[in-house]
């Protein structure tokens, strides 16, 4: 949820909405208050969304803390050891 996209499409969304119930009711004062009401509701929508997203990323966070505490770690070696296709020997002419 990208904050500043999701604040202009709500504004958005509540003009669109103000007009609308301004043509179906008649009433400014009626289209403003079913407008404050509907801000009220996408607040909590936009505000439950985050927490959800929050409380995925803690529980992906909490099995991947988990996983590492469980495996055993691994040993330590050296870069000598993990390098296996370097001779012993200089280059030779036959190399280049």
């Amino acid at each position: 949820m990208y904050a500043p996209r999701v604040f202009i499409s709500m504004i958005c969304a509540l003009l669109v909405f103000a007009v609308a119930t301004y043509f179906i009711h008649g009433s400014f004062l009626t289209s403003f208050i079913q407008t404050l009401l509907c801000l009220v509701i996408i607040q909590v929508g936009y505000f439950v969304g985050v927490l959800i997203l929050v409380a995925k990323e803690k529980r992906q966070m909490r099995a991947t803390l988990n996983f590492q505490k469980e495996t055993a770690p691994a040993p330590e070696t050296s870069v000598a050891d993990a390098i296996t296709g370097v001779s012993p020997h200089g280059p030779k002419l036959t190399d280049f």
